[in-house]
């Protein structure tokens, strides 16, 4: 594979607003998708995060006053509302045994690590952090995988987190961070700018 071709999908993605209305994604292709994003890393390889997949047509007429109107939750194949697990601490022992199973990991070690999370967890604040940082990895991730799949995406900051989780029953535990709208676009995204490299680098020191 060329590095053009490897690069294609970091170069290509764009937030696309238009999608086609009747372009459908089956659920084996949405899973395919989610386990590319799940990859993605996490501090203490917590995995602090959870999709919610909104792909029914209900469901996304639900989710369009939540969204301030954003017609592209009705129109894309799916959004997926990406949410920041603030009980990720929970995950440690499940993520950490089976490498004390395997031989890996001692459990001295693995006692030592739970400790060190479980007291990072106990500050709201940390937790919250934490939620935001790491989801954002898998979010990156999934955009990037949907381009790789033909398929384009919208990541949406603008909505009712509070109205999100009380339409959706997600559990307190949970907190959106953003939406992704996936599906085929219509239209081009609107044109943007980025910054020269040497805009927004500095090397060593400020």
């Amino acid at each position: 594979m060329t590095t053009a071709a490897v690069f294609s999908p970091f170069l290509e993605r764009h937030a696309v607003k238009k999608y086609d209305p009747n372009a459908k994604m089956s659920r084996d292709e949405i899973k395919k998708l989610l386990e590319i994003a799940q990859q993605a890393p996490s501090a203490w390889n917590l995995q602090p995060w959870t999709f919610l997949v909104i792909d029914e047509p209900e469901a996304k007429q639900k989710l369009l006053p939540i969204a301030f109107g954003q017609q592209q939750v009705v129109d894309a194949s799916m959004t997926v509302a990406v949410l920041g697990d603030l009980e990720a601490q929970r995950n440690a022992e499940s993520v950490y045994q089976p490498a004390v199973a395997s031989g890996m990991m001692t459990a001295e070690v693995k006692d030592r690590l739970v400790g060190q999370i479980e007291s990072a967890y106990a500050n709201p604040q940390t937790a919250r952090d934490q939620a935001f940082l790491n989801a954002a990895l898998p979010a990156m991730q999934l955009m990037l995988a949907a381009k790789s799949m033909g398929y384009d995406s919208c990541p949406m900051g603008g909505f009712d987190a509070t109205k999100l989780s009380e339409a959706f029953r997600i559990p307190d535990r949970y907190i959106p961070i953003m939406l992704i709208a996936v599906g085929k676009a219509t239209h081009p995204a609107y044109p943007s700018t980025r910054f020269e490299v040497d805009a927004v680098t500095k090397w060593n020191t400020f």
